[in-house]
């Protein structure tokens, strides 16, 4: 196993792989580097004198400026280095992205649906339309898991505080992101539970859910009925048989949208499990499928690349907007744009906003961007995709899966427990955690620094996703963990 790596060859830094001990002597390219202090893991090393004010580079760009003179053999970390981020930036369309070359076509064994949209799992959900008939909705999902057939996969409720005292944008959210749901194909029936007085009330939430068959998407208002548990009961009972109905067959890779998604980064995640998802996300491409990219926040300082990856100019301004917006939504609560990395993120070995962006865009590997996705909508092109949503680990999940997609990617040094509405893929940026954590992850892309090539680890991720969308359990799933979370902006009433 290497004690080190140097990411690019234009970088003042190395990135320690394990913890380096001071006085370590490295041969970094030909240059010897005597560490003078302990350099711990997913930290980085200086290999040139750097003095103060000068850019300190990882990923051949510039993750901040040093604060002080650091010598050669330095630790470089929070102390010693600072954000060169700003506030509202110009930004100039360079097109310089070549998409993937199509390959060979893979197959899924896959749920269709009436209306052609492709599902990975077949289970009956129970979404309220508003927090107040949450304890309804976990009471319905219990009596419905001791009488589900064989072919209902599982059976969940989506309880959320939302759905009235809500204001303007925040509601419109609401409204989407649980309509996106209820349309969703890894559902092969839905109930719609309602309340009966809330702004989102079940004749509200129609204009969004659009026209359905009425034997896969059913409705209940319990303010409406003399027992909502009987009536449910009931409901549930023909959903599951219409679900039921439904038989796993062989369908195209390029039926999948795949989101992804870091947290708990540490200095490992751009070089080991980031760029391994970024060759995934090419891969399915390459087949005709589609990935998703958020977190807008963690694009700051890394967007300009993503923005030269644009189709067209038209894609590159609605990525300056994604962009934009975001900083905007900052600025308009007194925050400011850089106020990141968080303290796990810190502890791992990530200094600055630009390194932990550098490191969080390489999930989109190369292709180029083929469309760009508001907070609410669904993805409508093939190929990646940038969709607008917070950082927040829950949030910016909940957004890739009601945008349509059916499996999401998450990548993680810090690990996590958390799942999203559809089977969320933990993978590890180390082995350590890996190892520690295996009731939390499904893949080791530590394996990386222990000399097993990322382009194989690509591969067996590729094939993990496909035996995910055919059927196969992430931990997550095991655990009986299914989370939700909508985006809140405003004032609740």
């Amino acid at each position: 196993m290497q004690d080190f790596i140097k990411i690019n060859d234009n970088d003042n830094v190395a990135v320690a792989l394990k913890p380096i001990p001071q006085g370590t002597t490295l041969d970094v390219a030909g240059i010897s580097v005597t560490t003078v202090e302990e350099i711990p893991q997913g930290h980085k090393v200086a290999i040139k004198p750097i003095a103060k004010g000068e850019e300190v580079v990882k990923y051949g760009f510039r993750i901040g400026y040093a604060q002080e003179d650091i010598v050669v053999g330095g630790w470089i970390h929070t102390h010693n280095v600072k954000t060169a981020l700003g506030e509202l930036l110009e930004y100039t369309y360079n097109p310089t992205g070549v998409d993937v070359e199509p390959t060979e076509e893979a197959y899924f064994d896959g749920y269709m649906r009436e209306n052609g949209k492709v599902g990975v799992r077949n289970e009956v959900w129970i979404i309220p339309t508003v927090g107040c008939v949450n304890s309804i909705a976990k009471a319905i999902e219990a009596t419905a898991r001791a009488k589900k057939p064989e072919g209902v996969e599982e059976v969940v409720a989506f309880t959320h505080p939302y759905g009235c005292s809500q204001m303007s944008e925040d509601q419109e959210n609401t409204r989407h992101i649980l309509a996106n749901l209820i349309n969703h194909p890894n559902a092969g029936a839905v109930l719609v539970l309602g309340l009966g007085c809330e702004n989102s009330n079940i004749g509200v939430m129609m204009d969004y859910i659009g026209e359905v068959n009425p034997d896969r998407v059913k409705f209940l208002t319990v303010q409406d009925v003399e027992d909502e548990q009987a009536v449910a009961e009931e409901l549930m009972d023909e959903l599951m048989a219409y679900a039921n109905t439904f038989k796993r067959e062989k369908v195209s890779a390029k039926e999948l949208i795949i989101g992804t998604k870091c947290g708990g980064s540490d200095g490992l995640s751009g070089i080991t499990a980031n760029p391994i998802v970024g060759l995934f996300s090419d891969m399915l491409v390459s087949k005709g499928g589609t990935t998703i990219l958020t977190e807008v926040p963690e694009m700051f300082g890394a967007e300009t690349l993503l923005m030269d990856r644009c189709a067209n100019e038209e894609l590159f301004d609605q990525t300056v907007s994604l962009i934009n917006n975001f900083k905007e939504y900052f600025q308009k609560n007194g925050q400011t744009i850089y106020e990141n990395p968080s303290p796990g993120n810190k502890k791992g070995g990530i200094s600055t906003l630009e390194d932990k962006s550098l490191g969080c865009t390489q999930k989109s590997g190369s292709a180029l961007v083929r469309g760009v996705v508001e907070y609410g909508d669904v993805v409508k092109n093939k190929g990646l995709n940038l969709l607008s949503a917070p950082g927040n680990d829950l949030v910016a999940s909940t957004a890739c899966a009601a945008a349509g997609a059916q499996i999401v990617l998450f990548t993680t040094g810090r690990g996590t427990p958390f799942a999203s509405p559809v089977p969320t893929v933990k993978i590890a940026t180390n082995s350590l955690m890996a190892n520690r954590k295996n009731n939390w992850i499904d893949f080791n892309a530590g394996r990386m620094v222990e000399d097993m090539p990322k382009e194989e680890l690509a591969k067996e991720l590729f094939q993990l996703v496909l035996d995910v969308a055919s059927g196969k359990k992430v931990k997550a799933e095991e655990a009986g963990f299914h989370d939700f979370a909508i985006f809140k902006q405003g004032v609740t009433l």
